[in-house]
């Protein structure tokens, strides 16, 4: 039997290197797209902002990853910053959409990076797929990378990651400032923070390959939790003192960052993946924290 090939950008990230190696170690080719000339069979050369990336490496490819993307927790979003976060989605994207349409034998599935922060500010609404989009500028900026990736002539998957939890990532400053003994509720704490482990969030793009699903996938963990729950917990795991607020004005000093990243508030469900079958590791946010700290890593 042949072995399967998948095609993965962004593999240097914090979910990306997890998602290669959880690949490899199921007996898949993986083919890392890097931007620099390749140094071995398993890399492919590619140039996002002049669409550069040949056809042929993705051609009969089981699956294409794309989680490519500038980060959006540099704060605060001043206009450079924005450019990038919208042109590096936008690029990497429509590059990859080119070559997928182009290639000899099109793919059989694009997996491709999306956000929750597609649902604007949504107080304690309960939300899932077929939610409409919110506002503000993450909600902009995940509708217009959703949009390039529709376009692909494959089964095209949107992967609406919520916040990680897992040794890296956007958990370290929060972790950072635990580890210091200044763990503190962020503005009220009663906004809803979509999270999910990191290792769950590594299956659940593994487990989507094979599935039916298309379109937009929550993922997030099956019970949703208030930021305070996050933020306590936390220093619970880590046997820190939580005893600081950080009003929502001081958040709101970072302009739409702090408000859309911290004080937002989404609750979300992952409706498609718990009826697709997807049996969660971690189910709740003691669970998740415990198992990114240590404490029962596995």
């Amino acid at each position: 039997m042949a072995q399967r090939r998948a095609i993965v950008s962004g593999a240097s990230g914090f979910i990306g290197r997890a998602v290669v190696s959880e690949l490899r170690s199921e007996g898949w080719v993986v083919t890392t797209l890097v931007r620099r000339a390749a140094a071995g069979p398993d890399e492919v050369s590619w140039d996002p902002p002049t669409g550069t990336l040949d056809p042929a490496a993705l051609s009969g490819a089981d699956a294409v990853i794309n989680l490519s993307g500038a980060s959006i927790s540099r704060m605060p979003w001043t206009s450079s910053i924005r450019e990038s976060i919208r042109s590096s989605r936008r690029e990497a994207t429509t590059t990859l959409v080119t070559a997928i349409n182009a290639a000899k034998v099109t793919p059989t599935a694009f997996l491709s990076g999306s956000a929750v922060g597609i649902y604007g500010d949504r107080g304690d609404t309960e939300l899932t797929e077929t939610s409409a989009r919110g506002t503000g500028f993450l909600a902009d900026v995940t509708e217009e990378w959703e949009g390039y990736a529709v376009a692909a002539k494959c089964r095209t998957v949107f992967l609406r990651t919520g916040l990680v939890l897992g040794d890296g990532g956007a958990l370290t400053p929060l972790r950072m400032a635990t580890a210091l003994g200044v763990g503190a509720r962020i503005g009220t704490g009663r906004q809803w923070w979509p999270w999910i482990s990191h290792r769950d969030e590594v299956r659940a793009i593994v487990h989507l390959i094979d599935s039916k699903l298309s379109g937009p996938v929550n993922l997030v963990g099956p019970k949703p939790a208030h930021s305070v729950e996050v933020t306590r917990e936390l220093s619970r795991v880590m046997s820190r003192p939580h005893l600081f607020a950080i009003p929502a004005f001081a958040i709101g000093l970072l302009g739409d960052a702090g408000r859309e990243l911290l004080l937002a508030s989404q609750k979300l469900h992952p409706s498609a993946l718990e009826k697709d079958g997807f049996e969660f590791t971690h189910r709740t946010v003691a669970d998740a924290l415990r198992w990114a700290i240590g404490e029962k890593r596995r």
